[in-house]
């Protein structure tokens, strides 16, 4: 039986809730999360340092391992159509997620996968996700080049036509940076997508306001971040 690394909730229970879709190409759809723990980067704006920063978090008391029978019982339970698996980074945990997706997948669940960009999905990933939402990082994240940067993975992103490159934007300075990864690696302009950094409305909105502009400037996809508007960085939305 397959288990994976669960993120728990304030109340300690599994991080698998009901919500809309927050971000991306799909905002305010209507989904299923599964919040997978650990990580191999280490953003230093990160909302969600629960799932992988051990020098500020304890591991026992914010991962639960569950098996897949149990995790697909309390998706289902939802009577939602559509799982966004998110972290964490998702892809670490690939193996054991593949059955519970096909598994899933036949009762008539589509999958997207939230991941950073660094790790190459197996074939029968691939076949399983119904859409690839990928946010590759930059220099704001302070995470190092080699550590965030993996050209091969991207190359494999890229031929797929379900995925979609998500960019945190700090600050205007961070949009030549996109520019010249997205054409180092070939990303259309219509899969990419810039989307404001920020915990609180208000981050959101003042950031917005000029990024949105960059966006339609530059013929790229303008993602604000809809549950943080709703209910602010609240664990579980």
């Amino acid at each position: 039986m397959s288990t994976l690394k669960i993120s728990r909730q304030s109340s300690g229970k599994p991080e698998i809730f009901y919500s809309f879709q927050g971000e991306g190409l799909n905002t305010g759809l209507p989904s299923v999360f599964l919040r997978l723990a650990t990580c191999n980067l280490e953003c230093s704006w990160c909302d969600t340092k629960y799932t992988w920063d051990w020098a500020q978090y304890d591991y026992e008391s914010e991962v639960i391992l569950l098996d897949n029978s149990v995790i697909e019982k309390e998706i289902i339970s939802f009577n939602c159509s559509r799982l966004i698996v998110t972290g964490g980074e998702p892809l670490l945990q690939q193996n054991a997620l593949i059955p519970l997706l096909d598994s899933l997948r036949s009762k008539g669940i589509e999958s997207e996968i939230e991941t950073n960009g660094t790790i190459k999905p197996s074939t029968e990933m691939v076949k399983l996700v119904s859409q690839w939402n990928i946010s590759p990082k930059i220099t704001n994240s302070s995470n190092s080049r080699r550590r965030r940067e993996s050209p091969g993975a991207i190359k494999v992103f890229k031929t797929l036509t379900n995925s979609y490159f998500k960019f945190v934007i700090v600050a205007p300075s961070d949009i030549d940076e996109v520019c010249n990864l997205i054409q180092l690696h070939g990303i259309p302009a219509d899969r990419t997508i810039l989307m404001p950094e920020g915990i609180t409305p208000t981050e959101i909105l003042s950031k917005g306001r000029w990024l949105s502009e960059i966006c339609i400037s530059k013929g790229f996809r303008f993602s604000t971040r809809l549950h943080i508007l709703t209910w602010g960085d609240e664990r579980g939305r």
